[in-house]
């Protein structure tokens, strides 16, 4: 019972790690977290790591936009 338990929690964090852009995309910036507010421009996505997530393992898109790691950070 405690070896599933163990497993579960490897499973768990293995998806939650599998989105390109949270692993490879470098430290988030308060830019990507931050929703643009009406009028202000929008935040251009990283089309390379949406195009792997998508490839490799969809679920891990879910994490990068709710990381903010999936947009690009301002120049």
């Amino acid at each position: 019972m405690k070896k599933m338990k163990n497993v579960a929690a490897i499973g768990l964090v293995a998806l939650m790690m599998t989105s390109c852009a949270t692993v490879f995309g470098g430290k988030v910036t308060a830019h990507q977290k931050t929703k643009p507010a009406a009028g202000e421009e929008q935040r251009e996505i990283r089309v390379g790591a949406l195009i792997a997530d998508l490839l490799l393992f969809w679920p891990g898109t879910i994490v990068d936009f709710a990381t903010g790691a999936i947009y690009r950070p301002k120049n």
